[in-house]
């Protein structure tokens, strides 16, 4: 598996907190989101726009992450461009 590690939250201080990766490895890169579990009224507003699956799941992210955010985006779509 290659993951390209984008960053984590800049205000967690460090270690289990909201990070983001792509992962380069699919036909098309993906992004890869760890943060924390919403709660279950959060979960049940965003139910009603777009039920997720079984083996989907809503998470929270810190808008100061958007910047990190970019950048695993900006990867993602280097790791998806043909290769000249």
């Amino acid at each position: 598996m290659a993951l390209l590690f984008a960053g984590t939250d800049p205000e967690s201080g460090g270690g289990n907190c909201p990070a983001v990766w792509v992962d380069t490895d699919m036909e098309q890169p993906e992004l890869v989101l760890q943060g924390w579990t919403a709660g279950e009224v959060m979960r049940a507003t965003c139910a009603a726009d777009s039920p997720p699956a079984e083996n989907e799941t809503v998470i929270r992210i810190p808008a100061r992450m958007v910047p990190l955010i970019r950048k695993a985006c900006d990867a993602a779509e280097r790791a998806g461009s043909p290769k000249l």
